[in-house]
């Protein structure tokens, strides 16, 4: 992260489905909208109130976005963390615009409210093993009992 970034940590439901493309050079990015609405604990009522909920639009590039397009749906509660990002433009008829968006760097299902099951191999970053300590010479992962 850069200085002067404005990091930020949403927890939400995605509104929709995911929506992926990809730039004239292969990059994928995909793009999804994140509801986030605050609860309080009304004491007089002695209720749960849902507050104003703020929708995020977000964008993911690359192997994230794939992984999100294929892991989320409309609905999967998520927390994400990203950085806010300004995009300016002039629109067809001369007029300047802007919007906020979150540029998402990391995203994972909730399970505060469910559970989840994760499917598939972690990938590693530096070749087979990596520089993950829980990894085997052939690749798989090590039940043996962490070194501290």
């Amino acid at each position: 992260m850069s200085f002067g970034e404005t990091p930020i940590t949403l927890v939400g439901n995605l509104t929709d489905d995911p929506e992926m493309k990809f730039t004239e050079g292969g990059a994928a990015l995909a793009k999804f909208t994140i509801a986030v609405t605050p609860r309080s604990f009304d004491r007089n009522s002695n209720q749960w109130k849902d507050g104003t909920t703020a929708f995020y639009r977000c964008a993911a590039w690359r192997t994230l976005a794939e992984h999100v397009a294929e892991s989320m749906g409309k609905g999967s509660r998520v927390v994400a963390t990203g950085r806010i990002r300004q995009h300016d433009w002039t629109n067809d008829q001369g007029e300047k615009r802007s919007m906020l968006a979150v540029e998402i760097d990391d995203i994972g299902a909730s399970v505060r409210f469910t559970t989840v099951q994760i499917n598939g191999k972690r990938l590693a970053q530096n070749g087979p093993a990596g520089d993950d300590p829980w990894t085997t010479a052939n690749g798989s992962t090590s039940d043996a009992e962490p070194p501290f």
